[in-house]
């Protein structure tokens, strides 16, 4: 057994730099989608429903991508021939959405933009724990941190600087999405391509007979076929069923009592929960006839087997991103009403608001970039769980001021505390998580740690339309209060989490 080599400053470089296009999808999408679903005729309330398609794509591909990535090789590689597809299925996708004609086709390419884009990013996470010794991980996410910063940066402030520099015209007549947002996508698509080209190209993997050779792969936890067919023999197969029956009961009684209260926004969380009890059921069924070792149930096994330190990191994850998601898909909304006093989306006033969402956006992942190696340093100080939890208070901080502001420039004050959060998120999660995870389904669980990205963005879907037009009045600044109370709540859950790796060690540069 030997240790896994430390890589040099350019070799995590290159295999990193993909994100930079990733994240120029992403960004895109974040700061340009909510303004087409309105230019196309959407109501403020309908806008998280009609967000819905991103984190469902991603609760279903990013698990089956990185339990399928963990099990392939090829003369590509192990996570290579998934970024490569992605970036190809993404480059297309962003190239037809600005281009969609009803709200409707609109929805439906966000749901194949979002599939494509999650294609490429899954494989990512783990590419770095494949690659790189436990003390160089927190470095190679820092590292992702700065590509998604950098990228996000020049995506967000596009159509802005297009229109501002370049005279391309912002004008939008109702159902036509301007020149410069469609634009924007088109330079997207080549930028996402190319760079996710260069990591394919100039990086290495280790094959699966190298992998096993390095020490630290000895020492990880790993659950083996036997000792699932022991499960048998101990009532999994039972337990899922009876719980399976208790999800199932419930979600039914849930979507029939919302049925007839016709409250149809919530309605995905009640299908959520059919959904869960339909799988444990029919895991809980091929427990019993002795099919334990079916793909199907290695993969809902896994999830019930996942490492304590990922289960506590799910609920700092949970609260982080639904907050994320509130911003998203409300700010656009927040700023043009609240700041800008206007909600006709073919008024001039409204599509220099729109546009000035996306120079803040810009701003905060530019800062998420500038701030990606400083945290590391503030978490040698202190821990790595504490550092993490101050950047989501900061973050909280800057999402609350907004309800204060009425000036546009103020709101660059604000997107740095929203920066200095994204960059800790993007970053130390993952970098605690990756010690407690078995290196032969590193795919597979970074696939499910994405679980509970998505899942707060389905609920933030399901119930933040529901709230800010039922109690608020339609008023889109009330959804950034709620976000901004949830990133304070991760911040707190964040110091009950394990951090299974020595500090010192797994913070060296």
């Amino acid at each position: 057994m030997r240790p896994k080599p430390r890589l040099s400053f350019w070799q995590i470089w290159t295999m990193s730099f993909g994100f930079l296009g990733i994240q120029f999808g992403f960004a895109l999408q974040n700061a340009n989608v909510s303004r087409i679903f309105e230019t196309l005729g959407a109501a403020v309330e309908d806008i998280p429903i009609l967000w819905i398609a991103a984190p469902v794509t991603g609760l279903l591909v990013q698990p089956v991508i990185g339990y399928l990535s963990d099990r392939t090789w090829s003369r590509l590689g192990r996570r290579r021939p998934y970024f490569l597809v992605g970036a190809v299925l993404a480059s297309l996708a962003l190239v037809l959405m600005p281009n969609s004609p009803t709200l409707w086709v609109a929805a439906g390419m966000l749901w194949i933009m979002d599939a494509s884009i999650n294609i490429s990013m899954e494989p990512f996470r783990a590419f770095v724990g494949d690659n790189l010794p436990s003390e160089q991980r927190t470095t190679g996410f820092a590292m992702q941190s700065f590509f998604i910063g950098t990228g996000a940066v020049v995506a967000s402030v596009m159509p802005w600087l297009l229109s501002e520099q370049f005279g391309v015209s912002n004008e939008a007549q109702r159902g036509v999405i301007p020149d410069s947002v469609r634009l924007s996508f088109y330079l997207g698509a080549t930028v996402f391509l190319l760079a996710v080209l260069w990591t394919v190209i100039r990086s290495f993997e280790y094959s699966p007979e190298e992998m096993a050779t390095f020490v630290e792969n000895r020492d990880r936890p790993d659950l083996t076929h036997e000792t699932r067919v022991d499960d048998e023999y101990t009532g999994r197969g039972g337990r899922q069923l009876r719980v399976g029956s208790v999800f199932l009961a419930l979600g039914t009684l849930f979507t029939l009592w919302l049925a007839r209260q016709e409250i149809y926004q919530v309605m995905v969380l009640s299908a959520g929960l059919v959904f869960v009890g339909l799988l444990l059921l029919v895991s809980g069924l091929l427990h019993r006839a002795g099919r334990v070792q079916s793909a199907f149930v290695t993969l809902i096994d896994d999830f019930q087997d996942m490492p304590r330190t990922m289960r506590q990191l799910a609920w700092v994850q949970f609260f982080s991103w639904f907050a994320l998601f509130a911003m998203w898909i409300y700010t656009t909304a927040a700023v043009t009403s609240h700041v800008y006093g206007t909600t006709d989306t073919t008024s001039a006033l409204y599509n220099e608001g729109a546009n000035w969402v996306g120079v803040c956006f810009g701003v905060y992942n530019g800062v998420a970039a500038l701030v990606a190696f400083a945290i590391p340093v503030l978490a040698r100080w202190t821990s790595r769980k504490l550092a993490h939890a101050i950047c989501l208070v900061l973050g909280s901080l800057g999402l609350l001021s907004v309800f204060l502001i009425r000036d546009p420039l103020m709101l660059l004050g604000s997107m740095v505390g929203v920066g200095i959060a994204w960059a800790s998120i993007l970053s130390m999660p993952y970098a605690i998580l990756t010690g407690a995870l078995p290196s032969s389904k590193m795919g597979y669980y970074m696939g499910v740690f994405n679980f509970f990205i998505v899942i707060p963005q389905i609920v933030a879907a399901a119930i933040l339309g529901f709230f800010v037009g039922r109690f608020f009045g339609s008023e889109a600044i009330f959804a950034l209060l709620i976000g901004g109370i949830s990133l304070v709540v991760a911040a707190l859950l964040t110091l009950r989490v394990e951090d299974r790796d020595d500090v010192a060690a797994a913070l060296s540069v």
